[in-house]
């Protein structure tokens, strides 16, 4: 049903507010975007962030979760158990993240096609012989017979399969030729 005529009201824009600070505070207000999937899943957005992370199994204060004894006190025991253990009732964000830790690390070192081409370059042309791949024309870099025997360990290191299988496919390719 339509409203009757005359009864919207034109926005006026407000000259008296601050834009700026009004932007500001409602970015602050906004709930940041929490980067660990598991956690984010699991949020409550009812409650507080110690609520949240308590009945995950996690501790807010690591000060506070992990109890030490003070030096000065030591005719007297610090009562640990008189505190009321919270009940982790979200265990599976534990064990997810426990899981996610767990996982071996992957290499994120790797070397760039040009090395990896300059290098399969030198050894098809030369071997071993490093004094004639330090006067080979692709040697760009002008790097002398140590530098470029270092390269092709480094490049050994990264890829030991890898380089394995060029050095059978050359001695393949040495056999066919003679």
């Amino acid at each position: 049903m339509p409203k009757a005529k005359g009864k919207t009201r034109r926005q006026k824009y407000g000259y008296n507010i601050n834009r700026k600070r009004l932007n500001r505070n409602a970015r602050r207000k906004a709930a940041p975007r929490i980067e660990c999937s598991h956690i984010r899943h699991a949020w409550d957005h009812t409650k507080s962030v110690r609520q949240n992370l308590a009945e995950m199994g996690l501790a807010m204060d690591p000060n506070k979760a992990v109890p030490f004894r003070k030096r000065k006190v030591k005719a007297m025991e610090v009562d640990i158990e008189g505190r009321p253990k919270e009940l982790v009732r979200k265990p599976y964000v534990l064990n997810d993240l426990e899981a996610e830790a767990s996982l071996p690390e992957k290499k994120g070192n790797t070397l760039s096609r040009d090395l990896i081409d300059y290098v399969r370059h030198m050894v098809e042309n030369y071997g071993e012989d490093y004094k004639a791949m330090a006067r080979d024309e692709k040697n760009y870099y002008q790097d002398t017979p140590k530098q470029i025997r270092n390269k092709i360990n480094v490049y050994k290191r990264f890829y030991p399969a890898e380089w394995q299988a060029f050095l059978d496919s050359l001695e393949k390719n040495k056999m066919e030729i003679e």
